[in-house]
């Protein structure tokens, strides 16, 4: 997999890909990173990337020449057969939201490039004539794109086979899964009066995969992420489960969930 980002901040992306899982994953050639700075395709010397708004109003917004040149260099630099699968990903607020499935998606292309506006915005004729997706990671602003790309180069890589060690780890990941993970314990089995449920330790791995496998993580979605179950796969026996629970199998919607109902109950009491 590689990763193309364009952006005027280069060297923000210095320490992200060099340690962890992403940098021994960059180390051993099954990811990379290149980072093209939209400066050096200004036309001036001052490496003016931005301007004022048409119609007035606060910030500056980036210009669309520069920006499109610079994507435009890096997709001639792939293969002639590639640059018409390649993803362009514009980091906005604005954008899609980004989740498994997009992710999932985006794993199988051989080359994603990531533009990563700054200040008030982009030009809107790089989202119109430019981009092919549109992205937010969520429904907040940042300061500019770069942090948002780097979500994505991560989320994206772990998908790559042998970035993750065992690639049961990482379809039996929280969300990926369609489900929140199971609690997870290691040593000592008693820290500060909290103690790891007995069933980890009896040894007996079908209660262990009852237990971890299922129960928990179905209670687990239904306690803290109600909208999920919405879109899970689930047995007879999960739906079961989830009933006994209090669930009431329409729709996920986080009104239906207990402890949302005794949380909103006792707000009201105070």
């Amino acid at each position: 997999m590689r990763f193309h980002v364009v952006t005027l901040f280069p060297e923000a992306f210095e320490g992200a890909t060099s340690y962890s899982i992403l940098g021994r994953a960059v180390h051993r050639g099954l990811v990379s990173v290149t980072v093209t700075d939209i400066r050096k395709f200004t036309f001036d010397r001052h490496g003016t990337a931005d301007d004022y708004q048409f119609g007035g109003g606060p910030g500056m917004v980036m210009k669309p020449e520069p920006i499109f040149r610079a994507v435009e260099d890096v997709l001639e630099s792939l293969p002639p057969e590639e640059p018409d699968l390649i993803p362009i990903l514009l980091m906005s607020p604005q954008g899609e939201q980004l989740n498994q499935r997009l992710i999932d998606e985006l794993a199988v292309a051989p080359d994603i490039v990531i533009v990563c506006g700054h200040y008030a915005g982009v030009d809107e004729r790089i989202r119109t004539g430019l981009a092919t997706h549109e992205i937010s990671i969520g429904d907040y602003v940042l300061t500019g794109g770069e942090l948002a790309a780097m979500v994505v180069i991560d989320a994206v890589s772990r998908f790559i086979p042998d970035v993750v060690g065992s690639a049961e780890n990482v379809h039996e990941d929280s969300i990926t899964s369609g489900l929140l993970q199971h609690p997870l314990y290691t040593r000592p089995v008693e820290f500060r009066g909290m103690t790891t449920p007995e069933v980890l330790r009896s040894g007996n791995h079908a209660e262990i995969a009852r237990w971890r496998g299922r129960q928990q993580s179905l209670e687990r979605t239904l306690r803290l992420r109600p909208d999920l179950l919405r879109f899970a796969e689930l047995s007879n026996s999960d739906r079961i489960y989830l009933e006994q629970l209090g669930w009431s199998g329409e729709s996920g919607d986080p009104s239906n969930n207990p402890a949302d109902q005794a949380r909103e109950r006792q707000a009201l009491d105070r």
